[in-house]
């Protein structure tokens, strides 16, 4: 049978009399963010036959709330820049637990990125000569961000997007993927494909595929305060998870220091680095502009230790000592919950963030229009003429899926894994601007990747385990078979306060110990999930469904958070503040046990850096 589908207009390769549809692809994407569009893009150019899966909407990935820029060492600001000094800052920020392979590939080859996005009609702010324009962001030595005034993401989507359906790639829209299937020889972990349902009417799919690449995003939906959208539920690190790969990093979560705090109901709505880029300040209840106070010994020679150096610098650079509120993003986190903590914050529980008395209205509303828009609507606030409560909320994991630097390759043969759900690239913490570098770097490695895989196995590709799909079904399933249990949507407000209250900013052995009890007595609930009404979309078995992964990726992160006995990066232990040097040359892994129900936990060290890269941080 062959028709197409009547929600996508895709054409649908078979379907069978019970009701399960079936697609055949070399290359199976799954996510449709910058990432993800990237590596379909790459495997189309390279000859596969390529699919992309979405959660949501084509158009509608968290990329576009990526407002501040592109990272890239262009030298279009500062000629002095370069991906030598790009590669340093990227380490420096990650406390130098990052992969140094994947930040050397991402420091020099995210300027050729850039231009391919231009070349593929992205239209891009400009410098006075007519260049690509850059702008400053925290813990980069030079202005190095390529943006679109505060709306990059969006503008990087749009290019993407129209590039994908321009080259007539398959989008699958609105269907989850549930199970990653590893073929008939379940000792041999070479995938097979992919199943899943459409969000809309519950129908399962399964997408045939010997190449699948996970380009999911994050896990911030398992706390409470968080910019990122319903879709971050940590799918991608669950699936990786139980397909036998293995996820590093997962303690270290970067809680942006500027997320929205008033009103309510926008709560963790991300407020772009982008302001303080171009010369916003951060002040207490007292006025005092207070991050002077929280310079790390680490940056200071870098840093203006006062506020004529600070204010200096943004008008010439001359000395090229930041401000302070242009440091890495766990530094100024943890100075902002230090203030708030201290009785110094403002009337919502934040602190302020003013540009009002820095920057004309003009060139507020020039520079950021997406701020002046999003104040002025969801909080009543100008931002030309007034400060804006801000405070941190969950913005990124560093923890993901551990791939093969060169490749993307996870520790299952045919699955890639790129953007936020992989791990190494950004160490203990990641920089401004390094995440959608990042998505086009290694969004292209991966696609290329796993379409050589597809070319290779050709018509040897493993077959779909029938008994893998029907387990995959009845699993999806079960909450369906319950009556009078547990409410999907209880278990997910108790998980969010449980991260949010015990696994935040500042963290404890007891604490972490509770965190990591409590989500074992979830795991228990979750087993009597009950949800009412049929298939057809159903809110309540969608979040059914991702409870099983946010429940994964908390486990995890609880656990790894515990066992790593030192402050770095994201991730500060209030009764172990400081960094210790033994850490600095081990990650900690993840992968699931043999009975499946929970994870265990290897130390294994980092990789080498080669000796002429050291060279790269001596008297720098």
């Amino acid at each position: 049978m062959s028709d197409r589908h009547p929600m996508t207009g895709n054409e649908m390769s078979g379907s069978e009399p019970g009701g399960l549809e079936r697609h055949a692809y070399d290359v199976v994407v799954i996510g449709a963010g910058g990432a993800g569009l990237r590596a379909a893009i790459a495997a189309h150019d390279a000859g596969a036959r390529t699919a992309i899966v979405c959660k949501s909407l084509l158009g509608k990935a968290h990329t576009v709330m990526a407002e501040g820029g592109i990272a890239a060492a262009m030298g279009n600001r500062w000629p002095e820049d370069n991906w030598e000094v790009h590669f340093r800052d990227t380490m420096r920020g990650g406390k130098m637990l990052n992969n140094w392979r994947m930040a050397q590939l991402h420091a020099q080859e995210a300027p050729e990125r850039v231009m391919e996005l231009e070349d593929w009609g992205a239209l891009f702010d400009r410098t006075e000569d007519g260049l690509i324009s850059q702008r400053d962001f925290g813990g980069h030595r030079y202005a190095r961000l390529a943006h679109v005034g505060d709306r990059t993401g969006l503008e990087m989507i749009r290019t993407l997007q129209q590039r994908a359906v321009q080259l007539g790639i398959d989008v699958f829209m609105e269907c989850t993927i549930t199970d990653l299937l590893t073929g008939a020889d379940q000792g041999s972990k070479k995938i097979s494909g992919a199943f899943g349902y459409w969000r809309e009417t519950g129908r399962f799919v399964v997408f045939e595929a010997p190449s699948v690449i996970l380009a999911t995003g994050g896990i911030g939906k398992a706390f409470k305060v968080t910019s990122n959208s319903w879709e971050y539920t940590g799918d991608g690190h669950a699936l990786a998870l139980r397909a036998g790969a293995a996820l590093i990093n997962m303690e270290f979560v970067q809680f942006h220091p500027t997320g929205m705090v008033w009103p309510p109901s926008v709560k963790g709505l991300l407020v772009t680095e982008s302001v303080r880029g171009d010369g916003g300040i951060l002040k207490n209840s007292e006025g005092k502009r207070f991050m002077f106070d929280y310079i790390p010994e680490f940056f200071k020679a870098e840093t203006a230790d006062n506020e004529a150096e600070a204010d200096r610098w943004y008008e010439d650079k001359a000395n090229n000592r930041r401000p302070p509120e242009l440091l890495p993003r766990d530094e100024v986190a943890r100075a902002i919950n230090s203030e708030i903590k201290a009785g110094r914050g403002s009337p919502h529980g934040g602190i302020f963030l003013d540009i009002a008395s820095r920057r004309s209205p003009e060139f507020i509303r020039r520079r950021l229009p997406s701020m002046y828009h999003q104040f002025k609507e969801l909080a009543d606030v100008d931002i030309t003429a007034e400060p804006m409560e801000i405070g941190p909320t969950c913005h990124y994991v560093m923890g993901g899926v551990e791939v093969d630097a060169d490749t993307e390759l996870t520790g299952v043969t045919g699955l890639y894994a790129v953007g936020e759900c992989s791990g190494g690239m950004h160490g203990s913490n990641r920089l401004g601007g390094n995440s959608l570098s990042d998505l086009l770097v290694f969004g292209r490695r991966a696609g290329e990747s796993a379409a050589a895989y597809a070319a290779e196995v050709g018509d040897n590709r493993p077959p779909v385990d029938d008994a893998e799909v029907k387990a995959a079904q009845s699993a999806a399933l079960a909450p369906f078979e319950t009556e009078g249990g547990e409410n999907p949507y209880t278990i997910h407000q108790e998980l969010q306060q449980t991260m949010n209250d015990l696994v935040g900013i500042i963290r404890t052995a007891d604490e972490l110990s509770k965190a990591a009890e409590a989500v074992e007595g979830f795991k228990e609930r979750v087993r009597n999930l009950s949800v009412e009404g049929h298939r057809q979309y159903n809110p309540g078995w969608h979040l059914a469904i991702d409870l099983r992964n946010m429940l994964l990726v908390s486990e995890c992160i609880a656990k790894a958070a515990l066992e790593r006995t030192e402050s770095r990066g994201g991730h500060t232990r209030d009764d172990f503040p400081m960094t210790d040097d033994g850490w600095g040359t081990k990650n900690i892994a993840l992968t699931l046990n043999e009975r499946g129900d929970g994870v265990e936990l290897t130390q294994q060290p980092l990789p080498v850096m080669p000796d002429e890269l050291k060279t790269f941080f001596e008297s720098k």
